[in-house]
């Protein structure tokens, strides 16, 4: 009786669990994406796309992200541009939840749990930011001319940002661009005006090859009745050519009959005259070596001989005139040689005589300066004698007082004539005149007291110039 309840609980229980187990068991749509989350093992969430997981009670929870694309209006206006032009670039964006491995997780931690309305807004500020950060990077030919480049950029930009949120960029598609200034539309114009000035070339360009064409059909036309009439000539001329042909190979035969008689005469003629001719140039060759050698033998051999004879003379003067260059050169430095040792030698023996005048002076400069000077004292006083020597008086005339004698006892000729040998100069002017210096010492000095003064060198000298003897010098002197 107990064993039906029981198994009836037990019945109960598993019908239970079953259906637990199935209804925790969720499978994903391909049209959205699966989000576990709770405690998942790892990360904020696990997102399944087209598959099934089982949710684990109490732990783990689940919720759904919808891929169903979402169109988005942006009517981008007055965008700078790189040109600092502004431009309005409206535009239509399709974006949706992206499916791509990492891409989901951000969606799940983003966008789980907002409306659609608030997806659209949100993908909307971010679009509006890109597309004119795009458009300030570039140029409005290029964003005009150049739609894939264009295209490409925003889909980049756009793209990597919408990522960051778990969205996907599935299409971009923009209108026409427009700018405050107008310089899209001139452009447009300016290709307009292009197209149309190409489509008149064309046009030209095909009336020209009718024209050609035309002519072209006008010429062959020509061309083939000229080359029908060139034919009838052709064949008139053809027998006329046959029978110029045949009167001229007649003529041709009696011709070449004529010329073989002819030939012949002239032949013989030739052979005659070639012999004759071969004779005289023997002739003429044998007349004109000899006079070859006549003139070889008269003018040019007597012009060598007195070419070398002109070369060995000026060779020979010319060795004269260096051997005597050589010479004079030689007795020169010779010359010059005994010069230089005769100046030596007179140099030297005056360094000498100078140095024996100092060492008999008892190496006193002073007393040797006054031994030269006494030596050549007479010849100083001739020298001074000689300043009024030859002096010429033709007549002197002295004005007398008639007072008798001056104070000092001399009249005015006495006083004239000791004042004109006062006019000599003294010993002194003379040193002065001939470039020297006198010494201090002889400055001033009469005659009588430089004489003195050699005097009394010369008795130093006698006393000093004897060398004394062995062990009685300090005696002696």
């Amino acid at each position: 009786m107990f064993t039906l309840p029981i198994l009836a609980i037990v019945g109960l229980f598993v019908f239970v669990l079953i259906t637990t187990i199935l209804r925790r068991y969720k499978r994903c749509p391909s049209d959205r994406v699966l989000v576990v989350y709770g405690k998942v093992g790892g990360g904020s969430a696990r997102c399944i796309h087209g598959g099934a997981a089982f949710i684990w009670p109490v732990f783990q929870d689940y919720a759904f992200l919808d891929l169903t694309p979402n169109s988005i209006e942006v009517n981008l206006t007055s965008a700078l541009s790189r040109q600092n032009i502004r431009v309005d670039v409206p535009s239509r964006f399709t974006v949706g939840i992206s499916t791509e491995t990492g891409v989901m997780e951000n969606a799940a931690e983003r966008l789980l749990g907002l409306s659609k309305d608030s997806v659209h807004d949100l993908a909307k500020d971010i679009i509006f930011g890109q597309l004119r950060l795009v458009v300030a990077m570039m140029d409005i030919e290029e964003i005009n001319s150049n739609r894939d480049k264009f295209l490409a950029n925003v889909a980049s930009n756009v793209e990597a940002e919408l990522k960051k949120i778990g969205l996907k960029l599935i299409n971009v598609n923009v209108t026409d661009i427009k700018d405050e200034s107008g310089y899209i539309e001139a452009l447009g114009k300016e290709a307009a005006a292009k197209a149309i000035n190409d489509a008149k070339k064309m046009v030209a360009e095909k009336n020209r090859d009718g024209s050609i064409g035309e002519a072209h059909a006008h010429q062959d036309q020509r061309v083939k009745v000229a080359d029908a009439q060139a034919m009838a000539v052709e064949g008139e001329n053809l027998a006329k050519i046959k029978v110029a042909n045949s009167d001229a190979a007649r003529r041709q035969r009696e011709a070449e009959a004529l010329k073989l008689a002819t030939a012949s005469e002239k032949v013989q003629l030739a052979k005659s005259l070639e012999e004759a001719y071969a004779a005289e140039q023997e002739a003429e060759s044998a007349r004109a070596e000899r006079d070859r050698a006549t003139q070889n033998a008269n003018i040019v051999i007597p012009a060598q001989i007195n070419k070398e004879k002109v070369e060995i003379t000026a060779e020979a003067e010319a060795e004269v005139v260096r051997r005597k260059a050589r010479g004079d050169a030689d007795a020169i430095l010779f010359k010059r040689q005994a010069e230089a040792q005769g100046l030596f030698e007179v140099l030297t023996k005056q360094a000498q005589g100078l140095e024996q005048i100092v060492k008999a002076a008892g190496n006193n400069s002073r007393d040797a300066v006054l031994l030269l000077i006494v030596d050549k004292l007479p010849e100083l006083v001739r020298l001074q004698t000689e300043a009024i020597k030859n002096i010429k008086i033709d007549k002197i005339t002295v004005w007398d007082s008639g007072s008798g004698n001056s104070a000092d006892g001399k009249n005015s000729t006495s006083n004239f004539i000791s004042g004109l040998y006062k006019s000599v100069p003294p010993l002194q002017e003379i040193f002065n005149m001939a470039g020297m210096e006198l010494p201090d010492y002889l400055r001033g000095k009469t005659e009588a007291e430089l004489k003195k003064m050699a005097e009394e060198a010369k008795v130093k000298t006698v006393e000093v110039s004897p060398e004394p003897e062995k062990g009685e010098g300090k005696d002696k002197k």
